[in-house]
């Protein structure tokens, strides 16, 4: 069947509540000394009677180990393996982990002491994933004034699978921002080996597909740019672009395929039409054609799927929609220069204006 065809739940009150369930926080590290320790003790103090914390060291060359051995006493289990990514860091804590309710949380965030809580009042049968808003901070743990993503009041879990299935892309948090069960983690592991290093490709990617993703439009989980991280930019790399560029294509057609061996149908190509993905391709295009990830692709074929991209849905709000649309045409047309720092303000949040910042907040 289409994915728009699932037979989805439309009860909106939560499960009995309870507070027996056992929630498991993995935590995957790899010379975060600097942050394991704050990561730790957030997991520690979030506000529920049943909490096992996980620390999978991925073959640290620092002073991590000992951070971490030191919250033994506090029932903290520690694993310690050579390094071999964060995906199979992931996996071998899931591996262990008893929880019904799973949060991966990077080593350099932290989470709000209420997550669960919030999480457990809109739980509804057949959930996958229920995702929060983050607050960015920076290196020192100061607020950046910023938060994301920016959830539209009516987000669904209908709405979030029509847009994954037609464009690959919904507002979503990276990995610490969201509570997984483990029900639906059980259809995706153990993973396929060698798709992605990050264990959140492997989910963001499929729980739309195979479950409800539930919106809480609250700032639960602090997301820190320090410079080193996977995700967010400290100042614009356009090798990482690319890279990003390449690992969303591939984890769209692993969506797909996995989709598929649970009855869902769609295109594996769908990424070409989704806002993200269509910056990421412009991007590269301007700045770094001869290393551009996708053959034969052109300014021009970006603007002509920017078009199509605007009259799909994607969980943006209208003026969004009209504003990426807008940064598609001028970073296609404008001199390079000028394009190079509209991409920055882009994907290097800390480089905006902070007109610019309050701008896109309150967009």
């Amino acid at each position: 069947m289409k994915a728009h065809e699932m037979t989805v739940h439309t009860r909106t009150s939560p499960q009995a509540p309870t507070h027996d369930e056992l929630v498991s926080v993995l935590i995957c590290n790899y010379n975060y000394e600097r942050f394991v320790g704050e990561a730790i003790s957030s997991a520690l103090n979030i506000d529920w009677p049943h909490v096992e914390v996980i620390v999978v060291d991925d073959g640290s060359t620092d002073q991590s180990r000992s951070i971490i051995e030191s919250f033994a006493p506090r029932g903290v289990k520690g694993i310690f393996q050579t390094n071999r990514g964060q995906a199979s860091a992931a996996e071998e804590g899931y591996r262990i982990s008893q929880g019904k309710w799973i949060m991966f949380l990077d080593a350099d965030d932290v989470v709000h002491p209420s997550l669960i809580r919030e999480a457990q009042a809109v739980m509804r049968p057949g959930w996958s994933s229920i995702q929060f808003q983050m607050r960015l901070i920076d290196e020192s743990g100061r607020f950046l004034g910023s938060v994301f993503p920016k959830y539209r009041k009516n987000t669904t879990p209908e709405k979030i699978r029509r847009s994954l299935t037609t464009t690959a892309s919904y507002p979503t948090p990276p990995t610490s921002g969201n509570l997984l069960s483990r029900e639906f983690l059980d259809k995706i592991f153990p993973l396929q080996q060698g798709m992605d290093i990050a264990i959140d490709s492997y989910f963001l990617a499929t729980a739309p597909l195979l479950g409800d993703v539930i919106t809480v439009s609250k700032p639960l989980v602090s997301y820190r740019i320090h410079g080193k991280n996977h995700g967010a930019q400290l100042t614009l790399d356009v090798a990482r672009i690319a890279l990003d560029l390449r690992r969303h294509i591939v984890r769209t057609a692993y969506g797909a395929n996995l989709a598929r061996e649970f009855g869902v149908d769609i295109a594996p190509d769908r990424w070409r039409y989704g806002f993200y993905n269509l910056a990421m391709r412009i991007a590269s295009l301007r700045l770094a054609r001869k290393t551009h990830p996708i053959q034969d692709d052109t300014v021009k074929n970006c603007l002509r799927d920017g078009l199509i991209a605007f009259f799909n849905p994607q969980g943006l709000t209208p003026l969004r929609h009209v504003a990426m649309s807008f940064w598609l045409a001028c970073v296609a047309v404008a001199p390079k220069r000028i394009a190079r720092v509209l991409i920055s303000w882009r994907f290097a949040p800390t480089s905006r204006p902070k007109l610019v910042q309050r701008t896109i907040q309150s967009a």
